[in-house]
């Protein structure tokens, strides 16, 4: 009899991804973090001195220890810096999106407190004038000393009155 997996009708087993799966945002800080130092000057000036050392030592060394001649116009060389550059590009494009992404969350979250702060400002705009009309209709300080003056005067007056009726009465 021949085995379950040799049958036709038994589904195979799925295979093994032949690329691993990869955390995508591992990988993403992992380009942000390489494109941050390649933007660096330290990174420019190693770079540099890399390629000075390398062009001098292949250059003066002698032929036996050379390992990238002159005679072939460093193509080791030329061949790194290519490789280095193949990789660096997409890295630093997909820095340029994350970054990218970011600053679209951050202007949305702008622009939605930008609406909530217009939203509140204009409730408080219609509060202040909803308070400006109702203190329209409230006595203010001043028309209430004029008011309780005159009304002082009136019964001074009156007091007076009696006092001179009450005193010629007498």
């Amino acid at each position: 009899m021949a085995k379950s997996r040799d049958r036709l009708d038994t589904p195979l087993l799925p295979r093994r991804p032949i690329v691993p799966k990869i955390d995508r945002e591992r990988f993403g800080r992992a380009s942000e973090t390489f494109a941050r130092a390649l933007g660096t000057g330290g990174f420019l000036i190693g770079l540099t001195i890399f390629c000075a050392i390398w062009l001098a030592f292949n250059s003066w060394a002698p032929s036996g220890l050379a390992f990238d001649p002159r005679a072939t116009n460093f193509t080791l060389l030329t061949l790194l810096l290519s490789l280095q550059a193949s990789y660096a590009a997409p890295l630093i494009l997909l820095a340029q999106n994350r970054q990218d992404d970011r600053d679209r969350v951050k202007t949305e979250q702008d622009r939605q407190r930008a609406e909530r702060n217009l939203a509140d400002t204009e409730y408080l705009a219609r509060e202040v004038v909803a308070l400006r009309l109702a203190m329209q209709d409230v006595v203010t300080k001043d028309h209430l000393r004029d008011e309780l003056r005159d009304v002082l005067e009136e019964i001074l007056t009156e007091l007076r009155k009696e006092a001179d009726s009450s005193s010629q009465s007498k």
